[in-house]
């Protein structure tokens, strides 16, 4: 039975997401690795990145008898119906499933029932704990990225360069939406997972526009209820092959990674929601710091603009809200150059599905804190708002940002320390939403005395009686 948070299902009215309730602000959080392992979630490096580099890295250490059982218990080990729970627990409202078209059909375009089994158990526990499903091909037949990302087998868009895996997306697509076309848990349908990056993006522009017209087509032949997301290319941060309706109930959506979390990241896609009259959301993004998550969070909200933080699980982490704990000898798992005996392998990757069971990972709470806007949390100057005025964060400092400094894609390298200052003149404020009243507000600025703080209507205002420099905040509730 449905017992959804907020009544109805889904839509767009205008700019803006609606369900029975009223306008939505959609607060989520991506599946990722379940039904479409990612190598780098596994402490793999570039040998082993992709789903198919993966399985054959298992087969090759255990055989194929005991790969199959062990892809078997993943499946019904990384996520489960405790995690929907605690995924609704925290205060998130959807999840993004991403998919991997191989999971469901074969190469002919058959379905894979066991693989349709799996989304129906994600949608049906989304339903008991009261959380909608965003439905992500990640993974198109042919791949749509010519990357690990999407199973690509041959590192190239094959999906653009062959028209039996266009007919099987679209027969797949059709297939889905069939299925779900009652189900008012289903968020929506997100076509494609960042098509085309790089040099593809302009060698097969015309033809993804051409693609999202079919595969709208298809799905409103048996479905005329649910929302349809369309990503641009590169990405999904170019907006030029979504620069045009596909629908009457639409969705654009963006990734951002490793940008400025400042409106300069976002105006061409708030230009794109004005000139379209469609909502946007951001539907990916992420591994990076506490300080760069608050702040970029706190954007898209400013933006009215909903977001899905990618991704819920990882191996040993310090950027996602769980993080599974390495088996002992994962290395030897790990690192393609070694081979542990079939006994020892399997002993090891028993651990680890152990390991990545939710009740078994540890919590990264300043994670969480940091896209709600709430508990303890130490914040940059950067992190605010000054005179309740949008601002890029080089205007904030008053200097260009050295290259690399919004970029986290070592989390060895994690940065969570690292603060840039933010003058204020006598008169000027600088403002940090947050959703709870503070209890305790330190505040590092130069001079100490030069700023008073205020909590006020949600916001945390720092203001300037003279002249200062205000590198940071720490607070608690």
């Amino acid at each position: 039975m449905t017992q959804l948070y907020r009544p109805g299902l889904v839509r767009a009215e205008g700019a803006r997401l609606v369900d029975d309730a009223g306008p939505l602000l959609l607060r989520g959080v991506g599946l990722g690795n379940w039904l479409l392992p990612e190598g780098y979630m596994w402490k793999f490096g570039d040998e082993q990145a992709s789903p198919r580099q993966i399985e054959r890295r298992i087969e090759q250490l255990v055989g194929p008898v005991y790969a199959t059982e062990f892809w078997r218990r993943f499946a019904d080990t990384f996520i489960t119906e405790d995690d929907f729970a605690f995924i609704a627990r925290l205060g998130f409202d959807h999840v993004r499933l991403p998919i991997n078209a191989r999971g469901l059909i074969d190469d002919a375009g058959r379905p894979r029932e066991p693989g349709f089994e799996l989304v129906e158990r994600a949608v049906t526990w989304g339903e008991q704990s009261g959380l909608r499903i965003l439905l992500d091909l990640h993974g198109a037949p042919g791949g749509q990225t010519g990357t690990n990302i999407d199973d690509s087998p041959h590192g190239k868009p094959e999906l653009f360069m062959s028209a039996d895996h266009r007919r099987h997306t679209i027969a797949l697509w059709r297939e889905l939406a069939a299925r779900y076309v009652d189900r008012d848990a289903v968020l929506g349908y997100d076509l494609l997972n960042e098509p085309l990056p790089g040099k593809w993006q302009h060698r097969y522009a015309d033809d993804l526009v051409e693609l999202y017209r079919q595969l709208t087509s298809a799905i409103r032949e048996v479905d005329d209820r649910h929302l349809i997301m369309y990503e641009g290319s590169h990405w999904a941060t170019n907006p030029d092959p979504v620069s045009t309706r596909f629908d009457d109930n639409e969705v654009v959506q963006f990734h951002r990674y490793w940008c400025p979390p400042d409106e300069t990241s976002i105006d061409a896609f708030l230009r794109l929601r004005d000139d379209l009259d469609v909502p946007i959301y951001m539907g990916e993004g992420g591994e990076n710091t506490p300080a760069w998550v608050f702040a970029a969070t706190r954007l898209y909200e400013r933006h009215d603009i909903g977001w899905n933080f990618w991704p819920w699980k990882k191996l040993d982490t310090v950027t996602s809200p769980m993080s599974a704990r390495p088996p002992h000898g994962w290395d030897a798992i790990a690192d393609p150059a070694r081979t542990p005996s079939p006994e020892h392998a399997r002993r090891i990757l028993d651990e680890f599905l152990d390991a990545v069971a939710v009740s078994n990972c540890d919590l990264r709470a300043e994670i969480v804190d940091a896209l709600f806007g709430r508990t303890v949390r130490q914040l940059p100057g950067w992190a605010g708002v000054r005179d309740e005025e949008e601002a890029s964060i080089e205007d904030l400092l008053g200097a260009v940002v050295p290259d690399g400094f919004w970029s986290n894609p070592d989390e060895s390298r994690h940065n969570a320390g690292e603060v840039t200052a933010v003058e204020l003149v006598a008169g000027q404020q600088l403002g940090f939403a947050l959703s709870d009243e503070p209890r305790e507000i330190r505040v590092d600025a130069d001079p100490a005395d030069a700023v008073t703080a205020r909590w006020a209507a949600g916001s945390l205002t720092l203001h300037a009686v003279d002249r200062v420099r205000v590198r940071g905040i720490e607070v608690a509730v």
